[in-house]
């Protein structure tokens, strides 16, 4: 199965393109900036360059991937409408994934362990995973503190490993591997994919306005 993945959750604009037969995910090409500002600009370069690497035509791949977050408003819908469009031209499924469970499906610790991104505002995005690699708490936003863990993977770790108590390990931020791998039971059951609605996890700053005040004489 050729799988095109994509995340634009965190500061790194990733896609890439890899293989799924079983459970072995084999990264033919990708393409990694780490810039938070541009990922409007490079997710289609990037996922065009992938192909091009690969030797893949768009019209052979069989599905795509795209990580939803949780993320930044501006960056994170980049990702998920590349990922939409591509779909909805091609009549290919695009299935959504948690990007912190894809920087998770990278860890191999043997223990518990946390994945942390940044959420900007000084705050983190976490979850929590067991020694296998199962989500059992979150995902969630807040301050750094400490979360009842000694281990950590993500970029927010690295931001804030002292107020959170924790050791950091890679990876950093997703991966092509580890989009396709926190999607393959979906890819290769060939389920319908849920929607690719963003995990924004805040609510949004703009609100609607109250009822106008009367204005008295």
């Amino acid at each position: 199965m050729l799988v095109l993945a994509i995340d634009t959750a965190t500061p790194a604009v990733t896609a890439g393109v890899a293989t799924l037969a079983g459970d072995d995910v084999t990264v033919l090409a990708e393409r990694v900036t780490l810039d938070a500002r541009a990922h409007g600009e490079l997710i289609m370069p990037h996922a065009r360059d992938a192909l091009q690497e690969a030797g893949v035509a768009l019209g052979e791949l069989d599905a795509i991937v795209c990580g939803v977050g949780p993320g930044p408003f501006t960056g994170l819908r980049a990702g998920i409408a590349t990922a939409a469009a591509l779909g909805h031209a091609l009549g290919l499924n695009a299935y959504p994934v948690c990007s912190l469970d894809a920087i998770a499906a990278g860890v191999d610790t043997g223990e518990p362990f946390l994945v942390v991104t940044d959420a900007r505002r000084r705050e983190v995005y976490w979850a929590a995973y067991d020694a296998s690699g199962k989500r059992v708490d979150g995902p969630c936003v807040q301050t750094p503190a400490d979360l009842g863990h000694t281990v950590a993977a993500g970029d927010g770790a690295r931001l804030y490993a002292d107020r959170l108590g924790v050791r950091m390990i890679e990876p950093y931020y997703p991966a092509t591997s580890g989009l396709v791998a926190a999607a393959s039971a979906a890819l290769l059951a060939k389920a319908a994919p849920g929607p690719l609605t963003p995990l924004y996890l805040r609510r949004p700053d703009a609100v609607e306005p109250g009822a106008r005040k009367r204005v008295t004489a």
